[in-house]
């Protein structure tokens, strides 16, 4: 688009002289302020949310790891089957993540996900009901009722994002502004390749990395650190 706006203006130098490009000045101020406003905007939302999903990363991590703990109240019996299937449930939590792209391999571990969850409380139920006192209910219920609800706040999160034409209205705006700078260019007779490379580049590289962001999973951003975490948790699981 840089040297499409040289050749148009070049080409209108040669039939019109010069007096077509004049007063334009405020069209292109206008339109590449639009273009930073929508850079930040989108940059700064797709950064929120990348920490917003780090973050839950780290409660998963911390609920699941209070729930486990929490599981000393109950009779070793009924502790050490349902121990099992916690271990299974964080193997199929990190399973969901981990495969993603694979469509296919993410349904199978939310779908593992779900039927351990019913599994985990139904015999947590029975085995709290068991323990004399009403204070293994009271600590352990709340504790397995976070540990669900940051899964089901999970997965949310990763279908929030802007609405796509936010997106395509991007890459508009970034040709758009990319014509008007080789317009401008085409005021000299000479290309200035730094120019226009540098140009290119840098707008390039700010749109892939607001994208990145937007999804970490994908990318060269990525979030494999902050799964660490869950891992040291199933490390912990004896």
């Amino acid at each position: 688009m840089l040297e499409v706006g040289r050749r148009i203006r070049r080409l209108q130098q040669v039939r019109h002289g010069e007096e077509m490009a004049k007063g334009l000045g405020a069209v292109e101020g206008a339109v590449f302020g639009l273009m930073g406003l929508l850079l930040a905007f989108t940059f700064s939302g797709a950064a929120s949310r990348f920490d917003l999903r780090r973050q839950q990363i780290i409660d998963e991590a911390n609920n699941i790891g209070t729930a486990y703990l929490r599981l000393d109240l109950l009779a070793p019996e009924a502790r050490t089957m349902i121990q099992e299937r916690f271990r299974q449930y964080v193997d199929a939590r990190l399973d969901t993540y981990s495969a993603i792209p694979d469509t296919a391999r993410v349904n199978a571990a939310l779908t593992r996900t779900a039927a351990l969850q019913q599994e985990i409380w139904t015999r947590s139920v029975t085995a709290a009901h068991e323990v004399p006192g009403p204070q293994t209910t009271m600590l352990l219920m709340p504790a397995l009722n976070e540990m669900f609800d940051i899964a089901a706040t999970r997965l949310a999160t990763t279908k929030l994002h802007p609405p796509p034409i936010i997106y395509g209205m991007l890459f508009v705006l970034t040709l758009i502004c990319s014509f008007l700078a080789g317009y401008d260019m085409g005021a000299e007779s000479t290309r200035s390749w730094v120019h226009m490379l540098g140009f290119a580049l840098i707008l390039g590289i700010a749109v892939y990395v607001i994208v990145d962001l937007e999804f970490p999973r994908l990318g060269l951003i990525r979030l494999d650190s902050f799964d660490q975490l869950l891992v040291n948790v199933r490390a912990q699981m004896r």
